[in-house]
């Protein structure tokens, strides 16, 4: 006689590859029953969006079918339903269970391409997709999928959104076409909350958000009247500055949007003579990844017509943005199975107090802390020499402010009046070791 234990017991050898722990510990096995050796299950995954579901049904399969006494054996995939009870959710946005949010500090990165592409990645998962252009004033959705001015009507009270590639999509350009918008604060947040909350959706797996560039009234509005699950930062070498992608994180942290990873557009370029890829310009993202501790998500190549009609409509989506896609829907699994234990830092007089995760305890002296920032002001941002002589720190200085990022660092705003280091937390752990 096949039972729950027995069943539950050969589960545990599938692992989760990104979580290090097995589908029964995290809590993935739901709705078990069993009649007569007919074994039945659903794995509730953290994300519909995720790589190895596949893989993970054949091995469910497999281990329970080995059992003794098991006939058939039925798994069905499913994916958990994302938790709107802290945040305001409008009723329109009720049925999407995954909001992404496409971001950049700066214009001219390519960030409506990648978010174009990123959309058509999920789509050919197999996934509901919409795709939301939040640009109010440089709207790019239109040029992209070549959709100028489409019938966008009303039903029901709702903006029914303009098909595009088996998407879900709406812009504010489909409705002023080549006019230039021209709007002060309170219009710009009437029409993009409009625009986000009154578009009938419908019952989507992922909408994907393509925010304007900077850090203005759109992005807040946005930010509260949306439950966003994470956000994606787009920069590039050449226009690679700290300070800025700095701000933005800050931003989203500052609203509680995760931040889940950068993403190096046109980062190099491969030689079609030898294949060898050349970074003309420098990795910038490995220089982020060390100073605020965020994983860069891919590095795109610079692609000829990459961009054109045709490329984003038509052709197989490029390679880098499938690898973006696999380890956007990986970091957002993450976020989403636990909440990760963090280090407590607090401020002592002269001193940061921190305690770790694995219960050990390290003091750093503020100077020595303040000494290692690394933010634009501190550290040139492309040579990575020193600007900050250690000989200017007053001695006395004190930390008065310290916030939590995600779970990758801190940021400390000190008594001398800089606010703008981020400090990760393997930084801090070669501190204490030196």
């Amino acid at each position: 006689m096949v039972t729950e234990q027995a069943v539950l017991d050969a589960l545990r050898v599938v692992m989760d590859p990104d979580l290090g722990r097995d589908i029964v510990s995290l809590g993935f096995i739901k709705d078990l029953a069993i009649e007569k050796g007919d074994v039945s299950f659903t794995v509730e995954l953290t994300t519909p969006a995720c790589p190895v579901r596949e893989r993970f049904k054949t091995q469910c399969e497999q281990a329970v079918g080995a059992l003794p006494g098991v006939r058939s054996v039925t798994v069905t995939m499913s994916a958990r339903q994302a938790q709107h009870a802290q945040t305001q959710q409008a009723s329109s946005l009720e049925t999407v269970n995954t909001i992404i949010a496409v971001s950049a500090c700066k214009g001219g990165v390519g960030k409506s391409t990648i978010a174009v592409l990123l959309a058509r990645a999920l789509r050919e998962q197999g996934l509901a997709v919409g795709l939301l252009d939040a640009d109010l004033f440089g709207p790019s959705l239109p040029t992209l999928l070549n959709l100028h001015q489409p019938d966008v009507y009303m039903q029901a009270g709702r903006i029914v959104p303009v098909e595009a590639n088996g998407m879900a999509t709406m812009s504010f350009g489909y409705l002023i076409g080549d006019s230039p918008a021209v709007m002060r604060g309170p219009m710009v947040a009437g029409y993009i909350e409009q625009i986000l909350t009154q578009t009938e959706w419908g019952r989507l797996d992922c909408l994907v958000i393509d925010m304007p560039p900077g850090t203005g009234d759109i992005q807040l509005t946005i930010t509260q009247r949306a439950r966003i699950d994470g956000a994606v930062i787009v920069t590039t070498p050449q226009a690679l500055s700290l300070a800025d992608v700095a701000k933005g994180i800050l931003m989203f942290e500052h609203v509680d949007v995760p931040v889940l990873g950068l993403v190096e557009n046109m980062s190099h370029f491969v030689c079609d003579g030898c294949g060898k890829e050349h970074y003309i310009f420098g990795s910038g993202s490995d220089l982020l990844q060390r100073r605020f501790g965020l994983p860069t998500l891919a590095r795109i190549p610079v692609t000829p017509g990459i961009s054109s009609f045709e490329a984003i409509n038509h052709e197989p989506v490029p390679p880098p943005i499938r690898e973006l896609c696999d380890h956007l829907t990986r970091e957002l699994g993450k976020r989403r199975a636990a909440d990760l234990p963090k280090p407590a830092v607090a401020a002592i007089p002269g001193h940061l107090h921190i305690r770790w995760p694995d219960g050990s305890e390290s003091v750093l002296p503020n100077v020595k802390v303040r000494a290692a920032c690394s933010c634009a002001r501190c550290v040139n941002e492309y040579t990575g020499e020193a600007i900050l002589d250690p000989s200017t720190i007053p001695s006395n200085i004190e930390a008065e402010t310290i916030q939590p990022l995600g779970h990758y660092a801190v940021s400390i705003a000190w008594s001398d009046g800089h606010a703008s280091g981020i400090f990760t937390w393997d930084r801090l752990r070669e501190l204490t070791a030196n």
